[in-house]
């Protein structure tokens, strides 16, 4: 069954990929993506972060269990 121009056009566009093809970064863009030192003594918060979660589990299970014994 042939298929009119119009819509073949239609559908070859919605099937080009949206993004580009890679290249290489610049140097303003490997500058940016370097590791600063600066910004390196807010990065230790990640562990903290997760001792609280574990507290904040702890005690939220700890208060469910209370109310139902």
């Amino acid at each position: 069954m042939a298929q009119p121009a119009f819509l073949s056009s239609l559908r070859s566009h919605r099937l080009q990929p949206s993004r580009g093809y890679h290249v290489e970064l610049g140097a303003r863009e490997k500058a940016l993506l370097e590791e600063d030192v600066a910004l390196k003594r807010f990065k230790s918060y990640k562990n903290s972060v997760k001792q609280v979660t574990k507290i904040g589990n702890v005690l939220t299970l700890a208060v469910v269990l209370g109310t139902f014994l």
